[in-house]
């Protein structure tokens, strides 16, 4: 086994919504500030908390997820990571023991110490109880401490360390302001692109982050992985457009190392803004918010009949959740505004005002079963007689379904490209 060293925190808390993004990248933006190289990753199958990490920390965020990605490959992302960062962080996902695996389970299994941060609203003594529970609950777990968010007051703040008990390390509280706070929509946090003032936010958080022990690096960790195995190069010479700008925007980092792990050239382009696909043997279309740039993606019939041309030349095409909608005959947003997409599948999406898919699933593909993720707010509705459908992690009910016609699959899964790299491959081999 190989092993490095370098300082890291997992940031976790009892549940959702206690700041931990914020936190997070409040931390990353501060240790960068001086001067140091911060590598930030994020617990889970997330797509836009890592968005917001970017760009506090300057660096690519991966995710670090033990279904989808297995233990092995956590192991080497963190591992690698350590090779010349200053400071390695992960921020975990719902709350420190939600979840089979859970942030708690990724925490033990790399060795990192656990920061709490807990939301002070409505709390004083109590927090340190909540605190000593997170700790104490689970042995051999290590635990870092404790930081109060959305502290009122100096004396809010005296109350929050009267309830710590001996021997638990109050890291400190940032104060309660919509200073430094991040908007949120429908499926999670607004792309940080789309924060107009975010720098502005991330520096108030970071400097906030200074009038704590947190100011500090963290004690060094021993990171260990296994050598890395060489993959073949199925897709070499094969080169693929990948759509990417506000529409179409979650792409897992290590679906792109993957491709290009195995020979393929990746060549990006934009459905909202470019009038023509660049000179391509494959699409992949991912998911995003297509349901926010309805008038865009419509009023764009060049590139829409660009897609066509691909579809009719049948040359492979990847649609992922947004990307699916994409294809569809007609996309209605919230307010009930529809709009025409491509029409490359039959059948209309609708935007639902409650989550309609969620959770783990395994898709099974022609070339094997590929480990994916739904979360999506839409429904479909389509002619089309689904080739095969995904297999729920949890519950044995009918997971989503997977369209393939000609070359083309699209589906509402979000596929994670190294869990089956030759089944990967096959989905864009021309």
């Amino acid at each position: 086994m190989q092993t490095r060293r370098c300082p890291a925190l997992f940031i976790s808390a009892p549940g959702s919504n206690h700041g931990k993004t914020t936190v997070t990248a409040a931390l990353a933006r501060h240790h960068r500030e001086q001067g140091r190289k911060v590598r930030v990753f994020k617990a889970g199958p997330d797509f836009l908390d890592p968005m917001i990490l970017e760009r506090a920390c300057g660096q690519p965020v991966y995710q670090l997820d033990l279904w989808l990605a297995g233990e092995a490959a956590c192991r080497r992302l963190v591992y690698e990571a350590a090779a010349d960062a200053d400071l390695i962080l992960i921020e975990g996902v719902m709350g420190l023991f939600d979840g089979t695996p859970s942030s708690a389970d990724l925490a033990q299994l790399l060795d990192v110490p656990v920061l709490a941060v807990i939301d002070a609203t409505g709390t004083a003594q109590t927090l340190g109880a909540i605190a000593y529970g997170l700790a104490n609950f689970r042995p051999g777990l290590a635990f870092a401490g404790v930081l109060a968010n959305a502290v009122a007051s100096a004396r809010h703040a005296e109350m929050i360390v009267q309830g710590m008990s001996p021997g638990m390390h109050y890291a400190g509280g940032l104060p309660r302001t919509a200073q430094f706070a991040l908007p949120e929509r429908h499926l999670g946090l607004v792309q940080a692109a789309e924060i107009a003032d975010l720098e502005a936010r991330l520096a108030a958080a970071a400097a906030s982050i200074a009038s704590t022990t947190l100011a500090a690096l963290p004690a060094a960790v021993e990171f260990t992985c296994a050598p890395a195995q060489t993959l073949p190069p199925l897709l070499a010479g094969i080169r693929i457009g990948i759509a990417r700008d506000a529409a179409f925007s979650f792409i897992y980092p290590a679906n792109l190392d993957l491709l290009r792990a195995l020979g393929a050239e990746l060549v990006f382009f934009s459905p909202l803004a470019d009038r023509a696909l660049p000179a391509v043997d494959s699409l992949y279309l991912p998911g995003g918010y297509p349901e926010l740039h309805l008038r865009r993606l419509q009023d764009n019939a060049p590139m829409k009949a660009a897609l066509h041309g691909h579809f009719r030349q049948g040359k492979p095409i990847v649609a992922e959740c947004g990307g699916l909608l994409y294809l569809l005959e007609s996309l209605t947003d919230k307010a009930g505004q529809r709009a025409a997409m491509t029409g490359i599948l039959p059948g209309h999406a609708v935007m639902q005002a409650r989550l309609q898919g969620l959770g783990y699933q395994s898709a099974p593909l022609p070339g094997g079963v590929l480990r994916s993720h739904a979360f999506h707010h839409s429904l479909i509705d389509t002619p089309l007689v689904a080739t095969a459908s995904g297999e729920r992690l949890y519950n044995t009910s009918q997971g989503e379904r997977i369209f393939q016609l000609e070359r083309l699959t699209a589906t509402y899964l979000h596929c994670y490209f190294p869990s089956h790299p030759s089944a990967a491959a096959r989905l864009f081999l021309p």
